[in-house]
């Protein structure tokens, strides 16, 4: 099955359930249509790679093709909602996907009909609580996806877990960025449980062990997952600062702007002179940073080889994602699918 086959199914599951919430929410009131439409238009981008890792992993193990699967798989894209949706209220981004973040929509419509209060207190209220709806949806989806008990009992404790996970890994994140002294591997650890666990890893084993996978097929899939997620989190980060807006979805620099504590920051910090540290110190996280400014923090980055080696992390993890895969016991449909998510997911270049 091509990826593109595989989005398509994912995307016909995710569409549909939420039309059949919809009516749901408009039965309590009709005030309720704006959340519904700022929802629609996220989920109308991403890459679905988390469902895309999810039906590989319960085909690789042996799961039958079928409805009820990419419907499990889709409700990951609800989680996904959830957190991008927190994510965006706690660095305060303007954008996602190319489009204003869901707190932006809902500020922008408090000032258009003129309400009195905070705008900016509404929108972040008001994004709060869908990124709340959707992952109670997401739970909802996948019991309802149609797979037996048989399949569904054995994914609960991963999904529970991946939740957790991600959750806490989003506060190290922020707590990395409140110290402002991380070092790379405090950077890697944010990487481990904010990205490669939640991005790939788990997905992996939730579809594995909804088509009956051991303990011992989990620990092959994660010695590929766990790699392959930190190189594609290394990827974002650099595409967070010198990635093509129009590629991006994100204002240029975006990532300096919100002063996150990257790995590749972390590499700059390392071998930057006093001087670039004290720049980097005094300019990173300055939301009002201009592209001179952005100009200036990308020239140290580089300047450090931080950007360099970045890079050739990146290439390593994805080195070791490519050995562990060839390793896995899986059918060789799974194995050139997960090839192919490999290199989507790390060959982007800036």
């Amino acid at each position: 099955m091509t990826s593109s086959r595989v989005r398509k199914e994912v995307d016909e599951a995710l569409y549909a359930f939420v039309d059949r919430q919809r009516p749901v929410l408009l039965a309590i009131t009709e005030d309720l249509e704006p959340m519904l439409s700022a929802l629609d238009s996220l989920l109308s981008g991403g890459k679905r790679l988390r469902p895309a890792f999810c039906y590989w992993g319960w085909r690789g193990a042996g799961g039958a093709d079928g409805p009820e699967v990419f419907a499990a798989a889709a409700s990951l894209e609800l989680l996904q909602a959830s957190a991008l949706i927190h994510d965006d209220v706690m660095d305060g981004s303007d954008t996602r996907r190319g489009q204003p973040s869901v707190h932006r929509r809902f500020e922008a419509m408090h000032g258009r009909e003129g309400w009195p209060g905070s705008a900016e207190s509404f929108g972040t209220g008001a994004a709060i609580l869908l990124g709340d709806v959707t992952l109670a949806w997401s739970t909802e989806m996948y019991e309802a996806s149609g797979l037996p008990e048989a399949s569904l009992a054995p994914g609960r404790p991963i999904y529970d877990i991946m939740r957790t996970e991600v959750m806490c890994g989003q506060y190290l994140d922020m707590l990395e960025q409140a110290r402002g002294t991380g070092d790379v591997d405090s950077a890697l650890r944010v990487v481990r449980y904010k990205s490669a666990k939640y991005t790939i890893e788990r997905p992996l084993h939730l579809g594995a062990a909804m088509a009956g996978a051991d303990e011992a097929h989990l620990d092959g899939l994660s010695a590929y997952g766990l790699p392959l997620g930190a190189a594609f989190q290394l990827r974002d980060d650099v595409l967070g600062v010198f990635g093509d807006p129009a590629e991006t979805g994100k204002p240029a620099g975006d990532d300096l702007r919100e002063g996150k504590r990257t790995v590749l920051i972390a590499l700059a910090m390392e071998k930057a002179t006093a001087a670039q540290r004290d720049t980097l110190n005094r300019r990173l996280g300055d939301p009002d940073l201009d592209l001179d400014g952005v100009a200036e923090l990308r020239g140290i980055l580089t300047e450090t080889g931080a950007l360099a080696g970045c890079e050739k992390m990146i290439d390593g993890f994805a080195a070791d994602a490519h050995r562990a895969l060839a390793e896995l016991d899986i059918t060789d449909e799974a194995r050139a699918a997960l090839t192919d998510l490999a290199v989507a997911a790390t060959a982007r270049r800036v």
